[in-house]
């Protein structure tokens, strides 16, 4: 029943079908979908690194989109009845789940956990129950494309870099911006630096010294442009 439920959660597309999902979910400018145009980022050079070609997204959307502007759901584990050595013929009582949302500008974790729940439980048979434990949840925070000051940093990193800045949605877990938001109306520019290559919080993480000084100046610019 499990992984009937969990399997129900996506249609043939890729699409999640949890009743009000996407309630919120903006489209993207035709400005920025032009911006990612460009870069000729296909399935087989990203995901040919890891021996990968087809994308597990919504099939309707580019590689792009699903990356860095489509909300996701996403089974992290699942586990139940005799894992031991050899054969063993007892059905399981219990088998549990570990499931994570990655949200976008628009969505509240909230209504999201109410409605996945009331998605299990519709799904649920005659004595058969589940029980729920909720983790962290924070809402994503989503700028206005046209904010001057976002345009402003994007003209000051294309001056250090020399080429333009692309606009580009970046999944992250830093909650304390959208309490900015909330709590002081205060929109927050994160700009990093880094490399495809850089294996950000793997064991074996580096930071090219190129990133490290054009990234100081970077600033430098950035903070000249907003003042």
């Amino acid at each position: 029943m499990l992984t009937r439920i969990l399997g129900a959660i996506h249609d043939d597309n890729g699409r999640i079908v949890i009743p009000g999902f996407y309630d919120g979910v903006k489209e993207l400018p035709d400005d920025i979908k032009r911006q990612w145009a460009v870069l000729d980022f296909t399935p087989q050079g990203f995901l040919g690194q890891v021996g990968l070609s087809v994308p597990a997204g919504e099939t309707d959307r580019t590689l792009m989109e699903q990356l860095s502007s489509r909300p996701t759901c996403d089974v992290n584990g699942i586990w139940g009845g005799y894992a031991g050595q050899g054969s063993k013929t007892v059905i399981p009582a219990q088998a549990a789940a570990k499931i994570s949302f990655r949200l976008v500008g628009g969505q509240e974790p909230e209504n999201i956990r109410a409605a996945f729940r009331g998605f299990v439980r519709a799904r649920l048979p005659a004595d058969c129950s589940a029980a729920f434990t909720s983790h962290a949840g924070a809402p994503a925070v989503a700028l206005d494309w046209s904010m001057p000051q976002l345009a402003a940093a994007r003209a000051a990193l294309g001056e250090e870099w020399g080429r333009p800045a692309l606009l580009i949605g970046s999944g992250a877990s830093i909650p304390v911006v959208a309490d900015f938001k909330r709590l002081l109306g205060m929109d927050t520019l994160l700009i990093g630096f880094g490399l495809d290559d850089d294996r950000i919080h793997s064991p074996n993480e580096k930071y090219d010294l190129t990133s490290f000084h054009k990234g100081t100046r970077s600033w430098a610019r950035v903070l000249a442009a907003l003042a």
